[in-house]
């Protein structure tokens, strides 16, 4: 038996504003209607799905051990778009023949967009 890696759930302090960040500034698909506690939410190219979930009084945030990265061809293009929609994100990073650059979602999730998956390999 094999498991199949589809969908990521979110837990959000306010999952209407979480759904239209992605949504926003990431091109995901949804409705944003509230259905079994969930908002869904799908991907503009068929990949991961992201599932938001009201998160529990109790939930602390701001500690994060796992990063969201899209795949972007031009890192300082998405930047620019970005920051006209209302996105900052910080310093463009130079790593082994691609860039990245970081920011958070509204409920200090860590998102990155990076040009990894374009780079050039000799």
């Amino acid at each position: 038996m094999t498991a199949s890696f589809n969908t990521i759930l979110i837990y959000a302090r306010n999952p209407a504003a979480t759904s239209a960040f992605y949504k926003d500034h990431f091109g995901f698909k949804t409705t944003g209607e509230l259905r079994d506690g969930l908002i869904e939410l799908s991907a503009p190219d068929a990949g991961i799905s992201l599932l938001i979930h009201q998160a529990a009084k109790s939930l602390k945030f701001g500690q994060s051990v796992v990063k969201l990265v899209f795949s972007v061809s031009d890192v300082e293009k998405f930047k620019v778009d970005s920051a006209q929609r209302g996105l900052e994100f910080g310093s463009t990073h130079q790593a082994n023949g691609y860039q990245f650059a970081n920011a958070k979602d509204p409920d200090g999730n860590s998102v990155s967009i990076s040009s990894r998956e374009y780079r050039q390999r000799a």
